[in-house]
C-alpha cells in the first residue's frame, strides 16, 4: 500500500500548499478563498460514506475506487480552462464528489492487508509523508522561477496516476453472508465514540487557517515559496518519524493518551504561529506537525478500526474522514476565510482555543476510562 500512499499524498503536497496560492495569484479575495476550499471539503462529507456503504454492501471497493480516480482526473482537467471564480467553484464542487471517498478505500483496504499487525500502518503510511515532502519542497523551489499554473498539470497526473495503481489493489476480503447487525451498527455510534468524533472534528476545525491560509500568510509576512515549500515539508518530515515508529509507539503508549497529547501539542502550535513572525520559530513550529497530524491521524485510525463493526469496516473509516476532514476541516475553511482578511494571524490564537475545547472532551474520555483500546 505503501505506493498509493505516496501517489494520494504527492499530490495533497502540490495541492495543499500551493493551490490556495495559486486561487490568491488569481485575485481571489480572502473569503473566496475560503469559499473555495468549504465547497472542495464539504463533499467528504457525505460522498466517502456513501461511496463506502455501496462498496461495503456490493462488495466492490476496488471498482468503487477505479471510478472515483478516474472520474475526479476527467473533472480536474477542466480547470485548465477555467479563471473565473465561479467555474472554479463548480469544477472543485464535483471534483469532491469523486476524489473525497479515495483516501476512505486506501485506509481501509490497508486495514485489511495489515490483517493482525496494523499497529504497523504507520510505517506504509510514512511513504505519503515523503512524497508530501518531496512535492512540496521541490515545487517551491520551481514556483520561485515559475507560475503556479504549473501545479494543474501537476495534479492532474497524480490523480492519473492514482488510478493506474488501482488497478493492482487486491479485492477486498468478501464478507461473511450475514451482514452487520442493527445493534452493532448502532453500538459504532455510542456516546464514547460520539465524543471522539467531536473531538477529532475540532482538531480538523483548528486546522483549517493553516490548511487554507498558512502559504498566503507567509508570502504576505515576505517569504518566499522556496521558503514555504520548505515550512510545509519539514512538517511533513517531523510526522514520518511517527508514522514509522508507530508499532514503537502503540506498544508503549495507550490509543487515548497519544490523542490527548496531540490535542496540547495543537494548542501549543497554534499560539506560537500567533505570537511569532521569526522565519525559525516557525520552521520549528513546524516540527510539532509530528503529533498534530502524524500521532493524532495514526491514533484516530486505530480507534475507527476497532470500533467499526465486521463489514462495516469501509463505512467507519469514511464516518471518521466525514467528521473530521471533511465537517471538520469545512468548518475551519469557511471560518477562516471569512475572517482572514481582517484577522491574519490572530486566527491562529482563535486555532489553538478551538483545539483546547477538543482537547478538553478528549480528557473527560481520558478520565473516564471509557476510550477503546
Amino acid at each position: 500500500m505503501g505506493s498509493h500512499y505516496f501517489v494520494y499524498f504527492g499530490t495533497l503536497g502540490i495541492f495543499l500548499p500551493y493551490f490556495n496560492l495559486f486561487c490568491h495569484h488569481l485575485g481571489f479575495s480572502g473569503l473566496e478563498i475560503g469559499v473555495l476550499s468549504t465547497v472542495k471539503t464539504a463533499g467528504v462529507v457525505v460522498f466517502p460514506v456513501l461511496w463506502a456503504m455501496a462498496a461495503d454492501r456490493l462488495n466492490a471497493r476496488k471498482s468503487i475506487l477505479l471510478f472515483c480516480s478516474l472520474a475526479s482526473a476527467l473533472v480536474w482537467s477542466l480547470l485548465f480552462f477555467s479563471r473565473e471564480f465561479i467555474p472554479i467553484l463548480i469544477i472543485l464542487a464535483l471534483h469532491s464528489i469523486f476524489y473525497s471517498p479515495i483516501i476512505s478505500f486506501i485506509e481501509a483496504s490497508a486495514m485489511d492487508i495489515l490483517g493482525p499487525e496494523k499497529k504497523k500502518y504507520g510505517a506504509s503510511r510514512a511513504w505519503g509523508s515523503f512524497a508530501f515532502i518531496l512535492m512540496a519542497v521541490g515545487l517551491g523551489r520551481i514556483l520561485s522561477d515559475t507560475s503556479t499554473m504549473f501545479i494543474i498539470p501537476l495534479i492532474l497526473g497524480g490523480s492519473c496516476l492514482q488510478f493506474v495503481l488501482g488497478l493492482g489493489m487486491p479485492k477486498a476480503k468478501k464478507k461473511m453472508r450475514k451482514a452487520p447487525s442493527e445493534s452493532g451498527l448502532i453500538s459504532f455510534f455510542s456516546l464514547n465514540t460520539g465524543l471522539f468524533l467531536l473531538a477529532a472534528f475540532f482538531m480538523l476545525v483548528s486546522h483549517g487557517a493553516y490548511y487554507g491560509f498558512f502559504s498566503i500568510y507567509l508570502e504576505e509576512m515576505g517569504l518566499s515559496t522556496g521558503f514555504i515549500g520548505m515550512a510545509w515539508g519539514l512538517a511533513s518530515f517531523a510526522e514520518i518519524g511517527v508514522m514509522a515508529g508507530s508499532d514503537r509507539i502503540f506498544r508503549h503508549f495507550k490509543i487515548r493518551t497519544v490523542l490527548l497529547f496531540s490535542f496540547i501539542v495543537a494548542m501549543l502550535r497554534w499560539w506560537i504561529l500567533f505570537m511569532t513572525s521569526s522565519a525559525l520559530v516557525i520552521l520549528f513550529s513546524q516540527l510539532l506537525h509530528a503529533f498534530t497530524y502524524g500521532a493524532f491521524h495514526v491514533a484516530s485510525i486505530l480507534a475507527i478500526e476497532k470500533l467499526s463493526p465486521r463489514g462495516g469496516k469501509t463505512v467507519g473509516q469514511a464516518v471518521n474522514n466525514a467528521v473530521t476532514y471533511g465537517a471538520g476541516m469545512m468548518v475551519g475553511f469557511f471560518f477562516s476565510g471569512m475572517f482572514y482578511d481582517a484577522w491574519k494571524g490572530y486566527l491562529f490564537l482563535a486555532s489553538s482555543g478551538i483545539a483546547m475545547s477538543g482537547g478538553m472532551l478528549m480528557l473527560f474520555l481520558y478520565w473516564k476510562n471509557a476510550f477503546v483500546e
